[in-house]
């Protein structure tokens, strides 16, 4: 008995350090960095939780860039700091990319602590106006009849936007010809000039393209529709059933960051997700909040990253 109340005593012991420094944490500014340049979706998403937590922490949040190798290079930093939840790591999908077309130097699982997903958003299927295809199903048959005829843009060998278009070739029972461009930027402008036929953009950057005129949406790549482009149908219900490719930004810290200041993070951007003027903020970015427990996060990541293992291995695809 003595033996089991000992064991209890030193469990709890161990607890206690970490109970009592999330109570109090922050003590200090807290940083997240973003592994992108500024400017973009990763970089309006942490500068937007960062104020939020600002005022939940009562200590400033601030937000450092380091962008390079498709965000390795920042992501790598950020789980390479000390695990007391001053140094966080903002993360895209294109996390779970990474680890099939780049050398990494960490654990894309076991090095990190997940803490919460922030926002969810689907790409969107845009083609040239003058594309003989107004919808999915279209496209797949225009796609059958001139096989590797049919040029996609990326905005980079090995990008999320590859390799989700490498899926729906797959899925769709068709080949198109990849065109890798450097960002998002030029792949849209040579969409709009004609230079290639079809691109899965980021719906923020795409939506006023469509709008104008300049650019056809065929579908967005979410299993729902989203609110923004209600019209828009998905690609799962256009021809290729099972299809869901989401684009989202979340918070990791580095592997062993305690519980409670795990709890204390995802309590504080859970409660300004569930703000009504977060989903309108957001909404301009083309996303929505996400949320939900670091459990989920944890296994969302996983999952993803098994699916574009196959998908890479499947296509051939390497980093440039």
């Amino acid at each position: 008995m003595k033996t089991v109340f000992r064991a209890f005593a030193l469990a709890l012991a161990a607890t206690l350090p970490f109970a009592s420094s999330a109570q109090s944490y922050p003590t200090k500014p807290v940083r997240i960095i973003v592994p992108f340049a500024p400017g973009g979706g990763s970089d309006f998403i942490a500068r937007f939780i960062a104020q939020r937590l600002t005022g939940s922490f009562g200590k400033q949040v601030i937000v450092e860039n380091k962008p390079g190798a498709g965000g390795v290079l920042g992501i790598e930093q950020g789980v390479r700091s000390p695990p007391d939840g001053y140094t966080l790591t903002l993360i895209a999908s294109s996390y779970t990319v990474n680890p099939s077309v780049y050398k990494l130097n960490f654990d894309p699982v076991g090095d990190i602590t997940p803490i919460i997903q922030i926002s969810q958003g689907p790409l969107l299927v845009v083609v040239r106006p003058s594309l003989a295809a107004s919808n999915v199903k279209e496209l797949i048959a225009l796609a059958k009849s001139k096989p590797g005829q049919i040029n996609f843009a990326s905005s980079g060998q090995g990008s999320v936007i590859h390799l989700a278009t490498e899926l729906f070739g797959t899925m769709a029972g068709v080949k198109m010809n990849h065109i890798p461009y450097k960002g998002t930027g030029p792949a849209l402008t040579d969409t709009i000039g004609g230079q290639t036929d079809v691109f899965f953009s980021s719906t923020a950057t795409a939506m006023p393209q469509v709008q104008s005129g300049k650019l056809r949406a065929l579908a967005v790549t979410t299993a729902k529709r989203i609110p923004a482009l209600p019209n828009v149908a998905t690609v799962a219900e256009s021809g290729v059933p099972g299809y869901d490719v989401v684009l989202w930004h979340g918070l990791i810290g580095p592997k062993g960051l305690p519980g409670p200041i795990v709890e204390r993070i995802n309590g504080d951007v859970s409660k300004a997700l569930g703000l009504e003027e977060t989903a309108a903020k957001l909404q301009t970015d083309g996303v929505a909040p996400a949320g939900g427990s670091a459990a989920q996060f944890a296994a969302q990541i996983q999952k993803e990253i098994g699916i574009w293992r196959k998908v890479a291995a499947d296509a051939n695809v390497k980093a440039e």
